[in-house]
């Protein structure tokens, strides 16, 4: 059974049960009213009957049954007129007012109705005198039974009938509401791993559908992402390893072919070496930048940047001896000055390479410089080396793209990259002016956290 049927007969069942529920109050309220007017006459005639035979000297039992029988108002009408001592004084057309009736129906109190057989009745107490009078009266309603049974065929009628029209109202309206989950269906089916860019009509974004396909948006853009660093990792990392692996199958084949010197085994074996230690190097790089493309869920805290810049100058300087990194930094009044909200090791990542590239490209010192402004941080990485052609600076962060004039200087052009991302990551800015013989200069502006 799909939604749309499902819909309309629980909307159906609702609509049936909020409809017999008032029906039965409908119901029971006319009746109880009829009921009421009815008891009403009962009393008044029971009265205006006591009054005329027991007031009025002239009217005896022979004279009150003519008149009784002139101004008959009820169906099948009973009269019974009794004493103090239950006594029948007066009686007319008995069927249910027996004199046991009569004794069980007795009341202390001057009015009080009851219900005998298919007749109402009522029993007045009449005072005269010294002494009081029972009046009993009692009758069937005809024409409450004729109302009420009209009454119940029409609201049997109008149940069906709203039942029926709740079912088409439903089921149009159900399919309505339905509408924009076929389409996202539809397009959902369209879309796989050849057609991750497709993406759901969000609507105008207000109810739970349109939020539904602005989720569902949200997934396909992870997926793409996903998808896309995946294919660019394979891609990459095929492109990339197949230069040293194949150097370094060519280097033990040669070995093998026949046996060698020592010296010559020496000589190629510490070759082996320098293309496993590029090949571990490349390899590194190449899953820290699938795992900061993948990490969505990143930890923030509230971390120094003083710290995690000279950490990374540190990490640097033990790979480049004799180079000098110069820090500059006017440290103020408070420590907290210098914190922000960011991942460490993502962060010295990045400082890593930007000063590892530095010193790479660059024979001259390097200046790593701090400016505390009252929102922000902003270091700076400066050398003077060989620069980055103005042709190239647009393609710069894209992974394994390097500068013209890098070609005889060892590297694989991801370290930008991951900087580039990391920074994104940090929703900071990430400045670069660089021109070919003139030297490189990375501006890192961070958002100070404030108290």
């Amino acid at each position: 059974m799909n939604i749309k049927i499902r819909l309309a007969l629980q909307f159906t069942l609702i609509v049936t049960v909020i409809l017999l529920f008032f029906s039965i109050l409908v119901y029971y309220f006319s009746f109880s009213s009829q009921l009421t007017k009815f008891r009403q006459s009962l009393l008044e005639k029971a009265r205006n009957t006591g009054i005329l035979f027991i007031n009025v000297a002239e009217v005896d039992s022979t004279l009150m049954k003519k008149i009784h029988q002139s101004t008959i108002l009820f169906d099948r009408e009973e009269l019974v007129i009794v004493d103090s001592s239950r006594a029948v004084l007066y009686n007319n057309n008995i069927q249910y007012l027996t004199g046991r009736a009569i004794s069980q129906n007795s009341d202390k109190d001057q009015i009080s109705y009851f219900s005998i057989g298919e007749k109402d009745g009522v029993c007045y107490r009449h005072p005269f005198g010294n002494t009081s009078f029972d009046v009993f009266l009692a009758a069937f309603d005809n024409s409450r039974k004729e109302n009420l049974s009209e009454l119940r065929i029409i609201l049997l009628w109008s149940i069906l009938f709203s039942m029926l029209l709740s079912v088409a109202l439903s089921y149009f309206f159900s399919s309505r509401a339905i509408r924009p989950i076929s389409k996202i269906i539809k397009s959902v089916k369209d879309i796989n791993s050849l057609k991750l860019a497709n993406r759901l009509d969000e609507g105008k974004r207000r109810d739970e559908i349109d939020q539904l396909a602005i989720t569902f948006n949200e997934m396909l853009s992870d997926l793409e992402v996903a998808f896309r660093n995946q294919e660019d990792f394979v891609s990459n990392a095929s492109h990339e390893l197949r230069t040293p692996l194949t150097v370094m199958i060519s280097e033990t084949d040669y070995l093998l072919s026949r046996e060698r010197t020592q010296e010559e085994y020496n000589y190629h074996i510490s070759g082996l070496s320098e293309e496993l230690k590029k090949l571990n190097s490349l390899l590194n790089s190449l899953l820290e930048l699938a795992q900061i493309n993948r990490d969505h869920n990143i930890l923030f805290t509230g971390v120094r940047i003083d710290e995690i810049v000279f950490n990374a100058i540190h990490q640097v300087k033990s790979r480049y001896q004799g180079r000098k990194i110069i820090p500059r930094i006017q440290y103020p009044e408070k420590n907290n000055d210098l914190v922000i909200s960011g991942n460490e090791g993502l962060l010295t990542i990045a400082f890593k390479n930007l000063i590892d590239n530095s010193c790479k490209f660059s024979a001259d010192d390097v200046i790593v410089e701090f400016l505390i402004t009252e929102k922000t941080i902003s270091i700076t990485i400066s050398d003077s080396g060989i620069g980055i052609p103005k042709k190239d600076l647009d393609n710069i962060y894209k992974p394994f793209s390097r500068a013209s004039n890098t070609k005889f200087i060892g590297g694989y052009g991801i370290g930008l990259s991951l900087v580039s991302r990391v920074m994104q990551l940090h929703n900071s800015k990430l400045k670069l002016d660089s021109a070919e013989g003139r030297g490189t200069t990375f501006e890192l502006v961070f958002d100070r956290v404030t108290n």
